[in-house]
C-alpha cells in the first residue's frame, strides 16, 4: 500500500478490510473497537492480547500505511482528539445563519479530506483503466445517488464515449442485460447495501462486465462485488445525514474520473466538446 498522510487511522483500517488476512482482521477489528487501549500500551501488551507476535503487528502497521507502531498510535490518539473537537462544531439551536453556513462548509471540507486521505492509488488506476477501455458506460444509482449518475452522465458525455445514467430499478435491470464485456458499469451507493443496486451488480458480473462501485468505507455487499471499489468518508450529524455528505465525495470521485480519462483522451474529448458546442449554437441562432 501507498505510503498515506497523515493521521486517518480508522479510515485507512476500514478502506483496506476486505484485503486483510485473517490474524490482520483480528488487529484491526482490536483498534476500531479499543482505540482508547490502543494508545495507552505497548507493542507487546497487543500482541499478548491478541495472541499473535509482534511482528505481525509491526507488519499490519506498515499495511496501513505508518512507519510503525509508535506512528500509528500516534495517528489514532490524534483521530480521537478531533473526534472530541467535532462534537463542538455540530449546529446548535441558538445558531444563526452564517455559523450554520460556516459548520456546514467545515464539515464538507472534512468529508472530502478525509475521503482523499484513504483514496487507493492503485485503485484509482484501475477504475480509469477500465473507463479508458469502454466501449459504453453506463452510471446507475438510486434516491440521491441517481442524482450522482446523472452528474456523472452529463459529464461522460463530453468524453465522446457513448454513456447513460439510469436511477430507475427496472431501467437499470433492462439495460444491463444489452452490455457486452466491451463495456463498463460505475455503481453509486452510500450503503453499497440497496437490494436494487445488487440486482443490477449481478447481472452485469454474470456477463463478465467490469464494474465500479462508488460507495462508503465501511465493509459491504457492493464493494464486495465489484471489480473496484471507492470509498468516500463521511459523518452524520443531527441535521445532515451520512449520505447527503457523501454525495459531495461522491461528485469529487466522478469529477477525479472524468478529468483522467478525458486527459488520456485529449484529442477525443476536444473533437467531442466541439461538436456540442457547435450543435448548442445552432439552437441559439
Amino acid at each position: 500500500m501507498q505510503q498515506l498522510a497523515q493521521g486517518h487511522c480508522k479510515h485507512r483500517i476500514r478502506a483496506s478490510y476486505n484485503e486483510f488476512r485473517a490474524k490482520e482482521k483480528v488487529i484491526a477489528d482490536y483498534i476500531l473497537e479499543h482505540p482508547e487501549e490502543i494508545i495507552h500500551s505497548t507493542i507487546s501488551q497487543v500482541a499478548d492480547n491478541l495472541h499473535v507476535a509482534e511482528a505481525t503487528v509491526f507488519r499490519f502497521c506498515k499495511r496501513i500505511g505508518f512507519k510503525g507502531y509508535q506512528a500509528m498510535k500516534i495517528a489514532l490518539a490524534s483521530e480521537l482528539v478531533k473526534g472530541v473537537k467535532d462534537i463542538h462544531e455540530t449546529i446548535q439551536e441558538g445558531d444563526d445563519e452564517k455559523t450554520i453556513a460556516e459548520k456546514m462548509f467545515k464539515a464538507n471540507t472534512r468529508t472530502l479530506e478525509d475521503t482523499l486521505s484513504v483514496i487507493d492509488e492503485g485503485k484509482m488506476k484501475q477504475a480509469v483503466d477500465i473507463l479508458v477501455g469502454a466501449r459504453r458506460i453506463e452510471f446507475y444509482g438510486n434516491g440521491g445517488s441517481g442524482i450522482v449518475a446523472m452528474d456523472a452522465h452529463h459529464k461522460f458525455i463530453r468524453t465522446g464515449i457513448p454513456t447513460a445514467a439510469y436511477s430507475d430499478s427496472h431501467l437499470q435491470l433492462m439495460s444491463a442485460s444489452q452490455l457486452t464485456p466491451e463495456d463498463a458499469v460505475v455503481f453509486i451507493s452510500h450503503s453499497g447495501t440497496n437490494h436494487n443496486i445488487l440486482e443490477a451488480v449481478d447481472i452485469v458480473q454474470s456477463a463478465g462486465i467490469p464494474t465500479i462501485g462508488i460507495t462508503t468505507i465501511a465493509k459491504s455487499p457492493l464493494s464486495e462485488r465489484v471489480d473496484v471499489a471507492l470509498f468516500t468518508v463521511s459523518e452524520e450529524t443531527e441535521y445532515r445525514s451520512e449520505a447527503l455528505s457523501s454525495r459531495l465525495a461522491q461528485l469529487s470521485f466522478i469529477d477525479a474520473l472524468y478529468v483522467n480519462v478525458s486527459m488520456q483522451k485529449k484529442e477525443q474529448v476536444q473533437h467531442s466538446t466541439k461538436k456540442m458546442r457547435e450543435a448548442i449554437a445552432r439552437t441559439r441562432i
